[in-house]
């Protein structure tokens, strides 16, 4: 007789019960492999995001700490003939609004001061961050001689015919003429000229040189290497041929017996948000951008959907310092007289959706040291320099 045995296997209700736990151990696994991958998301864009806002303020915190360096004290008296711009290319670009040089303390029009606050201009074409609703976005400006390709090295010889004429450039000792070296001249440079002559009317070798003409002027062509071009109708509205200050007033200068002519080159360097357009309608994120005399813009961070200004400066009337001015020149105060400036940056990673997004400040203080200096203990109406 064929004799049967009896097998047990799973029960439903075991097989049940052994499915969830297996469900609930592997939703538990994926649950933690989910969480630490948006955590390490979460920590890169986080990362990201820092780097590229240093980077910014590394930039901005350079420039501005050299703000007044090598300029005229208190700043300078461009042409009376017009206003001169910042913050433009040499296609017609502007991306400043409003970037012309304002009023100085006196009411003459078309001042330079180390640093130009743009409040409420920072977005470039007035351009709306999504991101950043609410927000005042700011540019800032700032200007400074640039030490880093020494014009001393060469020899400008100024006609007096003015600000159409050439000026002779030649580099002594060097074969060819070296001027357009990497980091050398280019078409859209600014030039300070200044020139130095005794004053009380005493010989050269018997009294101390004094200012006696400071004059701005952008580079319109470099023909053969050789020479500089300051033609009429430039890009930043520099040149001038009537009114004070131009080039005529240089070479009148440096004629006198005695004189010493100086030259070198201005940064003026503005910094803005841009809202780039790729093709197909398409907009990108935002950037920062840093952009140099009157050549192009260049981007220095992405993602910064904020930036904002304020300013330490110091209130003539009362003789103490006024801390975090939005608007100087809105509220009567002379931009010469910024003692601190201090810069709010707003980032944004380059994920959007969800919590892996992030978005934070960075804020730092830059100290003007090449700006006028005021002191706020004396009652004489010259404490300000």
């Amino acid at each position: 007789m064929r004799m049967t045995k009896s097998q047990r296997g799973f029960s439903l209700l075991e097989l049940l019960v052994a499915s969830s736990i297996g469900l609930t151990v592997i939703l538990v696994m994926t649950s933690l492999f989910k969480t630490g991958m948006d955590a390490t998301i979460r920590v890169t864009n986080r990362a990201e995001t820092q780097q590229n806002m240093r980077a910014a303020i590394e930039f901005m915190t350079k420039d501005i700490s050299l703000a007044g360096g090598g300029l005229p004290s208190g700043g300078l008296q461009l042409s009376t003939a017009g206003l001169s711009k910042y913050g433009c290319n040499q296609t017609g670009t502007c991306y400043i609004t409003g970037g012309t040089y304002p009023n100085s303390a006196t009411g003459s029009a078309n001042y330079m001061y180390p640093i130009q606050p743009g409040f409420g201009t920072g977005v470039q074409n007035a351009a709306v961050i999504a991101a950043a609703p609410g927000q005042i976005n700011s540019s800032i400006s700032v200007v400074y001689c640039d030490y880093n390709f020494p014009l001393s090295n060469f020899t400008f010889t100024i006609p007096a015919a003015g600000t159409s004429a050439t000026v002779g450039v030649i580099n002594a000792g060097v074969t060819p003429n070296n001027i357009l070296a990497p980091g050398g001249l280019q078409v859209g440079d600014l030039l300070l000229f200044t020139v130095a002559t005794p004053g009380n009317g005493k010989t050269a070798s018997g009294d101390s040189l004094v200012q006696n003409a400071a004059v701005v002027a952008e580079i319109t062509g470099i023909p053969n290497n050789t020479a500089l071009t300051f033609a009429t109708g430039d890009a930043l509205n520099f040149n001038f041929a009537t009114g004070s200050n131009n080039l005529a007033a240089v070479a009148a200068a440096a004629a006198g017996a005695g004189s010493q002519t100086s030259v070198c080159r201005l940064q003026v360097v503005s910094y803005f948000l841009q809202v780039p357009v790729a093709g197909g309608g398409m907009v990108q994120t935002p950037r920062l951008m840093r952009q140099v005399n009157g050549l192009t813009a260049v981007p220095v961070a992405d993602n910064i959907i904020n930036m904002q200004f304020t300013y330490d400066i110091i209130d003539t009337t009362t003789g103490t310092v006024v801390a975090n001015q939005q608007n100087p020149i809105a509220a009567g105060e002379s931009p010469n007289l910024i003692q601190k400036v201090n810069i709010w940056l707003m980032g944004a990673s380059l994920t959007t959706n969800g919590n892996r997004s992030q978005s934070m400040y960075l804020a730092t203080s830059v100290s003007t040291r090449d700006m006028s200096f005021c002191n706020s203990y004396s009652s004489s109406t010259t404490a300000c320099q």
